[in-house]
């Protein structure tokens, strides 16, 4: 049995209040204890991956009252959460068309590595260029739900006189990178990608422009304006007092 459209809009509809009912529950029990003790970040893939495991551990050292609740995901499904009261704070991709209603602290940007098979013989280098990547398949995100990282592929080939030879396009990350390890083709992928627990790939760092701004992904911290949250600023403080260190793992 199968749902149709309308069965399905009708799904999510009765999730988004199912969760909103959740968060009024929870903000009358803080309310109740007289400060924002909970607090509900959202982080985009790499940034969950890479990021959360270092932070959220000196968070709670300096913070142990903040209960933390982290959901993954895209960054156009971010942004909509945090406008409708869903999440505190995010980490995401800049948007190019920024919400007026929202505040944005830029915090630093992801290397680009190359994702390859562990037999590729490619995968023992320290280091390629675009030249080197010229001729092999390319597995790419797709551009509907992840603008910056299909760009950045497709831009890095055009500026060196190429033309990318895309494979596949994959929405996930993991899957992207699962991909990669079957042999299907190559990967330029954030740094913290590195992280994600895939076997029989290596990432070899991508030698680029001399412009570093043109083979890295920004990230930036985003969040409601005009709004008062004890446990966000907590973490704002954390974030930002560590952000040199952070950015040398980026």
């Amino acid at each position: 049995m199968a749902l149709t459209d309308a069965g399905r809009e009708f799904v999510a509809e009765a999730r988004d209040l199912v969760e909103r009912a959740d968060q009024m529950e929870r903000i009358f029990r803080e309310g109740t204890h007289g400060k924002s003790r909970l607090l509900r970040i959202g982080a985009i893939d790499s940034a969950a991956a890479g990021l959360m495991p270092q932070l959220l551990p000196k968070v709670r050292e300096d913070y142990p009252e903040i209960d933390v609740e982290l959901l993954e995901q895209k960054t156009i499904r971010l942004l909509p959460r945090l406008l409708s009261g869903r999440l505190d704070i995010a980490i995401v991709r800049p948007p190019e068309s920024p919400d007026t209603q929202l505040e944005f602290l830029p915090m630093f940007s992801e290397t680009a590595v190359v994702a390859m098979p562990e037999n590729h013989p490619l995968a023992m280098r320290e280091t390629v260029t675009i030249d080197d990547l010229a001729d092999q398949p390319l597995i790419v995100p797709d551009r509907g739900s992840r603008p910056h990282s299909h760009d950045l592929t497709i831009k890095l080939f055009l500026e060196a006189g190429y033309t990318a030879r895309i494979a596949q396009v994959a929405e996930e990350k993991q899957t992207i990178v699962s991909l990669v390890s079957t042999g299907l083709g190559l990967a330029i992928v954030p740094k913290w990608a590195s992280r994600l627990a895939v076997g029989g790939v290596n990432f070899v760092e991508l030698e680029g422009p001399t412009d570093n701004a043109k083979r890295s992904l920004a990230l930036t911290a985003v969040w409601l304006k005009e709004t008062r949250h004890d446990a966000r600023d907590a973490f704002l403080k954390v974030l930002q007092d560590n952000l040199p260190e952070l950015s040398k793992t980026a």
